[in-house]
């Protein structure tokens, strides 16, 4: 039963736990949906609200006025407002910003006052407002939604004394979803009635989205504050939407004109030096030594090519989401990776598709699939086999191998589809099964044969033209395995499979006419076995010399087999490093291992193995540069800590704690560093030699952000709790006491940054609040946020602010 249990983990660990965390990160994704469709509604429902108390007050006003020569005033203050919100079928469409709402509001309000009140504005206001007028009815198209310059003058709030004298004689009572929620859709009820009629959760948030991002630049927006916020502000500010929350930045009194400091993006890009860890865990398969001597293998988006000798590495980025499976040309220079599905920054979907690109130059040369593979891209191969195409019955022209490229997806039929790369053509499309495909190959002395395997099958394909036809291997008095896990060719052209029972099975390609009941002529039937490992064999790896290499699961030996399959030495991998995933031969004796622990080896069998990749196993969430050394500190779910060198690239070292790690941050001394993780709980180390210093409990929720203070006196630890706990910092890091807690968010905290005398924090949330704290008096919210506009700040890691306004939205 034990045995049967490893076998059975060790077959599905690279399969059904990708495709368990894929159904994981679909459910996520829904979810993240379903919370962005439920913030629209409530942006529609307060608008509504607002609307109705709105027209509540005018009718009131209406009823309450006296005939006199404000009259007129009132009457074309109501006409406005009706033009705007009515539904009748002559109103024009609404191509306009939201300055459009901010001016019918305070004409609304205006009104209520007379016309006498109208008459006392200077003749340049009543210009400016005519001008306003005539571009509020005349379509406009819209600016770049990003905050960068752009032909649109930049339109700024400026608040003075003479408007906060002319306050409406009665303020506007607004929902506190309204002053939250109350967003761009305003601008149009057309489709602010489409939105609340959508059934499909996909085209809700497709509006929210397109809306959110229509609507990225800075508009003026004074009727989207309460009379309370207009009193008690001052000075300039900019304003802008990120899902249908208004954020408002301040601007610091020393800018007197925001256009003069509008500039250009730098002309300096940023170029990706070096990756750290490599993707074994659930891939295979994926690691290959390159004639240039670099090693290929990938992690999340990025294809690596490492130069173990010269410690150097390049780096493919044409991936827009994460790379599953590669495979090498034939001719050992270009390269096929495929990817998974996503979703970009703003939450359109990115397609799965496969890219053949050239090693050398990094240049992509075929980008295909693109609209026909669902979910992402399991497996592929390029063709060998020479392919000898007749154009007539004189003439014979001879083709180079490689020119076809077969794809298994990820879609519940695992469709195997089979390309001409270069023409971008699909020669031909079939459903293979319901049940995992571990493995695709294209046979190297028979370009129609393809072979597949996975879940208790394994399938030999015959492509002719535009058709596929399947044959499905037999195992006949042979104990059918749960997975065949692996397959390669013998020089003969026979096939190698490995499996979950650590078996190897020899399928030969009948040439007598069989028995009868025994079969057709010409299928592959098992001539021979061989147990070859404890567990499962997870890869077979045919050498240049003939000889074979095989890389177990359970038992984690790799052994070398001779040409007549006898084995001939063996080596076990330790068990810090995992279990086997991928065996490539390497220079001269070396091969090189990939590991479930994402770790890549490089061994002979005389001497043993060597580290020349390794990173962690889950996903990474903390991160913190050390304050004055070449040191960066990462943690992960994997409870593993590790210290990395940034001039060596190597790692300097690890340590296992006791939950999953999400945060973290360096004293300024630079002697201990602070971890977050995701229960609450929170570990002080000491940065040389890793040992436990404190341990501390903040709420039960996940720590989001550590941040010290400039000089390293106070703590602060943002958590999803929406709290802020603040601690005493003594003893050069070793000594915590609690301090206060901010209290005011209404969301998780995201990032919070110090000011350098350590009296104020400005904080982020995740529903993209901007709050400021005064610590020395009781880590108070600072309601009146102007106040703070001036405040230089330690750091800037708060992604929402004028200070970083345009660089992270």
């Amino acid at each position: 039963m034990d045995g049967f249990a490893g076998s059975l983990d060790d077959s599905i660990s690279a399969a059904s736990t990708s495709d368990v965390q894929d159904r994981l990160s679909a459910l996520e994704l829904r979810v993240q949906q379903q919370e962005d469709e439920i913030t629209v509604l409530k942006a529609a429902l307060a608008d509504v609200l607002r609307r109705l108390t709105i027209s509540e007050d005018h009718v009131a006003s209406v009823k309450k006025s006296v005939p006199s020569k404000g009259q007129p005033g009132i009457r074309e203050a109501i006409s406005m407002s009706c033009i705007t919100n009515g539904s009748g079928a002559s109103r024009k469409p609404s191509h306009t910003s939201s300055v459009s709402i901010a001016r019918k509001e305070t004409l609304s309000s205006a009104a209520k006052s007379g016309t006498e009140k109208k008459k006392e504005k200077p003749q340049g206001q009543r210009e400016k407002k005519e001008d306003s007028h005539s571009n509020d009815q005349s379509p406009q198209i819209r600016a770049s939604p990003s905050p960068q310059p752009s032909s649109q003058p930049l339109q700024i709030h400026r608040q003075t004394q003479e408007s906060k004298n002319s306050t409406p004689t009665k303020s506007i009572k607004r929902p506190p979803t309204a002053e939250k929620s109350h967003n761009s859709w305003e601008n149009s009820d057309d489709t602010r009635n489409k939105l609340l009629r959508a059934v499909s959760t996909s085209k809700l948030i497709s509006k929210v989205i397109k809306n959110a991002d229509k609507h990225k630049d800075v508009i003026i927006n004074q009727a989207k504050m309460s009379t309370r916020e207009k009193n008690s502000q001052e000075g300039e500010y900019v304003k802008m939407f990120m899902r249908g929350r208004p954020i408002t930045m301040f601007i610091p009194s020393d800018v007197d004109n925001y256009d003069d400091i509008r500039t250009e993006l730098p002309p300096e890009k940023l170029k990706l030096e070096w990756v750290y860890g490599y993707r074994g865990k659930d891939c295979r398969a994926n690691v290959y030594l390159l004639p240039t001597g670099e090693i290929v293998y990938f992690i999340a988006s990025v294809v690596v090519l490492f130069n173990y000798e010269e410690r150097t590495q390049r780096h493919y980025l044409g991936h827009t989401d994460c790379v599953k499976c590669l495979a090498i040309h034939p001719d050992k220079i270009r390269i096929a990776t495929g990817q998974i599905a996503g979703v970009d920054k703003d939450g359109r979907p990115l397609q799965p598709h496969v890219r053949v690109w050239d090693s050398v130059s990094l240049s992509t040369l075929q980008i295909i699939g693109l609209g026909t593979f669902e979910r992402g891209v399991g497996c592929l191969d390029f063709s060998k086999a020479m392919i000898i195409p007749i154009q007539d019955k004189r003439k014979i022209k001879r083709k180079d191998s490689g020119v076809h490229l077969c794809v298994i997806d990820d879609s519940n039929e695992h469709m195997l589809t089979v390309w001409d790369w270069q023409k971008k053509s699909k020669g031909a499309e079939i459903k293979t099964t319901n049940e995992v495909v571990l493995a695709v190959e294209f046979h190297p002395t028979d370009a129609n044969t393809i072979i597949t395997c996975g879940k208790s099958h394994i399938f030999f394909w015959t492509w002719s033209g535009n058709s596929l036809t399947r044959k499905q291997g037999v195992f006949g008095k042979y104990e059918k395995p749960k997975f065949v896990q692996c397959l390669t060719f013998l020089g003969n052209g026979d096939v190698l499979t490995g499996d979950s029972g650590g078996v190897i099975l020899i399928w030969s390609k009948t040439t007598v006419e069989p028995t009868p009941g025994k079969g057709p002529k010409g299928v592959y039937q098992i001539s021979k076995q061989i147990k070859a490992h404890d567990g499962s064999v997870f890869t077979l790896c045919q050498m240049r010399n003939g000889m074979l290499l095989t890389g177990g699961g359970k038992d984690r030996k790799i052994i070398l087999w001779d040409h007549d399959l006898n084995p001939e030495r063996e080596i076990e991998v330790p068990d810090q490093y995992g279990t086997i995933r991928a065996v490539a031969e390497g220079k001269a004796d070396q091969f090189l291992v990939g590991t479930s622990r994402n770790f890549i080896l490089r061994g002979t069998f005389n001497d043993g193995f060597q580290i020349e990749v390794q990173g962690h196993t889950d996903e990474l969430w903390g991160l913190a540069t050390h304050p004055f050394k070449d040191l960066l500190l990462t943690c992960a779910q994997d409870r593993q800590v590790c210290m990395w060198n940034s001039v060596e690239h190597r790692l300097e070292w690890t340590r296992l704690v006791d939950e999953p790690g999400h945060c973290a941050d360096f004293h300024p001394s630079g002697t201990v560093v602070a971890i977050g993780t995701h229960s609450g709980r929170w570990f002080v180390l000491d940065a040389e030699t890793r040992d436990l210093v404190s341990i501390h409990t903040d709420g039960n929720e996940q720590l989001s952000v550590m941040r010290y203070s400039l000089d390293g006196t106070f703590l602060a630890v943002g958590s999803h709790d929406n709290f802020i706990y603040l601690y005493v910092v003594s003893e050069n890091g070793r000594k915590y006491s609690r301090h206060g807690k901010c209290t005011g968010h209404s969301s998780y905290i995201t990032h919070l940054d110090w000011s350098p005398d350590n009296k104020y924090i400005m904080s982020n949330s995740g529903d993209y609040e901007i709050l400021y704290w005064d610590i020395p008096n009781g880590c108070k919210l600072i309601r009146n946020r102007s106040d703070c506009k001036d405040i230089d700040w330690t750091t800037y890691t708060c992604v929402l602010g004028f200070q970083v306004f345009g660089q992270f939205i």
